[in-house]
């Protein structure tokens, strides 16, 4: 997902040669990365976000139908059965952030209200070490509910919860002790659909790379509907 034409942090002060092929320019310093805290960062453990379909605009707070690319196919699939499995039939992917956290990062509280659809949920996806997760209320100064969130969690925000202040203050280590969660586990059951358009197979090489990035790491992805069946963006009306 941090591939173009997606956007991500690193195109905020890179060039976009720069920033073409994350995975490519990371994967040899990842390979051999030892433990020294002084040694160089890897573009990918540079990154810190990725936004996919309409991408957010995080000045404005807003999304527009001129900043947008097609979003990911398999993304949507697995999002969109989600919300159906949840009470959302009608639900579109069209929006998403992906955080990329490290034991140092947080997410301040805030609330995610730019989406001009609000009757459809928010889903949160988790993946990595775990993190402490707080949920407040509709107003910024309620006091807030701690949970965890682990590798696999899905968080849904619906209807009351939709408009929640929430946070990420702290990233830990996965309850297992490991230095992967178990549900990372390269391998796959024989039941999954491995030749399927949906999941594909990862070269044990490319995963030694991943397991590297995530043994010190958090993905969060958080997959919106931005626009009801019948909306525009206040700048198209009337086209």
């Amino acid at each position: 997902y941090p591939q173009k034409p997606n956007v991500c942090n690193l195109d905020m002060h890179m060039a976009s040669e720069e920033t073409s092929d994350l995975w490519g320019k990371s994967k040899e310093r990842l390979r051999h990365k030892g433990s020294g805290k002084r040694e160089s960062k890897s573009l990918l453990e540079k990154l810190r976000w990725v936004t996919l379909g309409y991408h957010y605009n995080w000045n404005t707070k807003k999304y527009s139908s001129d900043h947008c690319s097609a979003f990911p196919t398999d993304l949507s699939i697995l999002s969109e059965h989600v919300a159906a499995a949840c009470g959302f039939s009608h639900f579109k992917a069209e929006a998403g952030i992906l955080n990329y956290y490290h034991f140092d990062s947080s997410l301040g509280i805030h609330v995610d209200e730019s989406e001009l659809d609000l009757s459809q949920p928010l889903l949160s996806f988790s993946f990595g070490h775990s993190s402490i997760f707080l949920l407040g209320g509709l107003k910024r100064e309620e006091a807030p509910l701690p949970m965890f969130m682990h590798s696999g969690d899905i968080m849904v925000m619906s209807g009351s919860s939709r408009l929640l202040y929430h946070a990420v203050p702290r990233i830990v280590p996965c309850p297992e002790g490991t230095a992967l969660p178990s549900c990372l586990s390269p391998s796959l059951s024989e039941d999954y659909p491995v030749s399927s358009s949906i999941v594909q197979p990862c070269s044990k090489e490319d995963w030694e790379i991943c397991a590297v990035y995530l043994r010190d790491s958090r993905i969060n992805m958080t997959i919106r509907q931005v626009l009801g069946a019948d909306q525009a963006f206040p700048h198209m009306e009337g086209l």
